[in-house]
């Protein structure tokens, strides 16, 4: 062998001994590839073996490029975590009085019960309808239970049930990311996972004291759970994703609406000649609805039963009838205002329709181009959902919720769509216009519409509240008037039991005035004879008629001051002692 040709064989040696080494090394992995390789290459006596035993024994070296790129990963999805953080943890210590300060304070006085007087979470019971017992059929009571465990060991604090709620955005922002890589990838999954984290909406739900955020987290980790599984994952994937899901649907029945996902990834399986793995989906999903069904006919009972039988919920297409959600249509108008003024802004509203126009291009892979579908599957759900109680969901928009996973999946595509349109190879147009992307997202919509929502609106209720708290006597019953007819905000600050004014519950009206003085004084007496021991009103205290109280019902002011002792009368709050009968 010449000079020249020996280095060459002994590098051409060091290849293939290098080659045997990883063929030996990925055999358990991949045997038909190693036998492949062995056969290909053949056997070769004057390999040295204890240069193949020297390979084995070295650690692979990894691709620094993909561990750079999965550590970057990471990185990113804790940085969308942090941002969700700060936007959903910022003033998290505000009263409960924003614009959803009616929702808050029921939820919070059912807490309030559940640590005072009775730890059954079947019977959640609020405090604005007597001395009690006040049970209501409610949705499972996730948020307030757990916030009622946190009163008990850490004491009382009204925001306490922001913090249980923020937590549960955070989860939604994890599982929404996690199951948007699944269906189109890493990028998008950081783009979806930071609009929602930015979302107006979102936002705001998510650190509210609400039922809703406790819904999507734990419907979302559900569906990506059971997605997960559906892509090849373990199987007790599958019983952890239908508890999840169970629990958000208990906790909200829109979340039902997440459950199509499920059903149309089954009937794919179905599709696939997997009648084992369809089955055993079947048998899950149906008990879940089975647990659903049977909770929920259980709140439906208890809120019939118990004065003043109220059932959480109104407004449904059954009870007002198709005609009148045809000729009011379907309330898309209050869509627009709320989307607009309220919940989204322009920008996010833009990114979603361009996400929702322009998906990603089918997938080669099947596997791949089924999950794709999942948030045009669920937005569709979602819409009929709408449809059904388009009445209910716009008089109470936190019920929007459900739509923000799919929302936010179109509003990441569409951002990525934008910041890399005809950008080529050149990284920093991409970069730029990202950054451009988020300012313009944050200053036209997440930074003012968040603090439109959290405006102190119903500060005067709380203030009354603290005012009746401050002359209320042990066991006394208080009548109250917030600012906005019908708001329990200021029955829940005076930390005492009582009723809203005028009386509401069941099918009765409690946000407008009634029509005369005589009627209204009717009602007080009515209250006084049950036991009523202080009255207090928001002197701007306005029903949706925008009537206000101290002018629309002034005979009643005069009935009062002749018939109870006037104990607050300041530029804001009217306070008696009433007498009794």
């Amino acid at each position: 062998m010449s000079t020249f040709a020996a280095p060459a064989v002994a590098k051409i040696k060091d290849c293939v001994v290098y080659s045997l080494a990883f063929d030996n090394r990925a055999q358990k992995q991949h045997p038909q590839t190693s036998e492949r390789t062995r056969f290909q290459m053949g056997d070769d006596p004057e390999l040295n073996q204890a240069e193949v035993q020297q390979y084995l024994q070295q650690p692979i070296a990894r691709d620094p490029a993909a561990r750079n790129y999965l550590n970057l990963d990471t990185a990113i999805l804790l940085g969308i975590l942090f941002i969700a953080v700060v936007f959903r943890f910022h003033n998290i210590t505000l009263p409960l009085v924003d614009a959803f300060s009616w929702r808050e304070t029921s939820t919070a006085m059912m807490a309030d019960n559940f640590q005072q007087r009775s730890w059954n979470i079947f019977f959640p019971e609020v405090s604005w309808t007597g001395p009690g017992p006040s049970y209501q059929g409610r949705e499972f009571q996730i948020v307030s239970y757990l916030t009622a465990l946190l009163y008990q060991l850490f004491g009382w604090h009204d925001w306490f049930g922001r913090v249980v709620a923020a937590f549960f955005g955070l989860v939604t922002v994890f599982s929404l990311h996690r199951l948007t890589a699944l269906c189109w990838g890493q990028t998008h999954a950081h783009a979806a996972a930071l609009a929602y984290a930015l979302m107006p909406a979102a936002i705001m739900i998510d650190s509210s004291f609400l039922p809703d955020p406790s819904m999507l987290a734990l419907v979302t980790t559900g569906v990506w759970l059971f997605a997960k599984y559906w892509a090849g994952g373990s199987r007790w994937l599958l019983p952890l994703a239908a508890v999840s899901f169970t629990l958000g649907a208990l906790a909200k029945p829109p979340g039902v609406a997440a459950g199509a996902v499920i059903f149309y990834l089954m009937v794919r399986w179905i599709l696939q000649k997997k009648r084992r793995q369809a089955t055993e989906v079947f048998l899950w999903g149906f008990l879940s609805l089975a647990i659903i069904g049977a909770y929920f006919s259980w709140a439906i009972y208890l809120g019939r039963s118990y004065p003043p039988y109220h059932v959480a919920g109104s407004g449904y297409i059954w009870n007002s009838g198709l005609w009148t959600f045809v000729n009011d249509g379907f309330y898309f108008k209050s869509v627009w205002n709320t989307s607009v003024w309220w919940f989204y802004g322009y920008p996010f509203m833009a990114l979603i329709a361009v996400g929702f126009w322009i998906p990603p291009g089918p997938a080669e892979d099947p596997t791949q181009r089924t999950l794709s579908a999942i948030p045009y599957i669920w937005l569709g759900a979602a819409m009929i959902v709408y449809l059904a109680a388009a009445r209910e969901i716009t008089s109470n928009p936190w019920n929007y919720h459900i739509f923000h996973v799919p929302f936010a999946m179109f509003c990441g595509r569409g951002a990525l769509l934008l910041a890399t349109f005809a950008s080529g190879t050149v990284l920093s147009p991409v970069v730029l216009r990202s950054i451009c992307i988020v300012v313009v997202t944050l200053v036209w919509s997440t930074f003012p519409l968040v603090r439109t929502m959290k405006a102190p609106v119903a500060m005067n209720g709380k203030l009354l509240g603290e005012e009746l708290a401050r002359l209320a006597q042990p066991g006394d019953l208080v009548v109250a008037i917030a600012p906005e007819v019908g708001d329990p905000v200021a029955v829940y600050y005076s930390r005492a039991r009582g009723w809203v004014f005028p009386p509401g519950g069941g099918d009765v009206e409690w946000s407008k005035f009634v029509a005369d003085d005589a009627t209204a004084i009717a009602q007080l007496e009515e209250l006084r004879g049950q036991g009523a021991d202080l009255f207090g009103t928001a002197k701007n205290a306005a029903d949706n008629q925008d009537q206000l109280f101290i002018e629309h019902h002034g005979g009643v002011v005069d009935y009062l001051d002749k018939t109870a002792t006037k104990l607050v009368d300041s530029d804001a709050l009217l306070v008696y002692r009433i007498t009794r009968p």
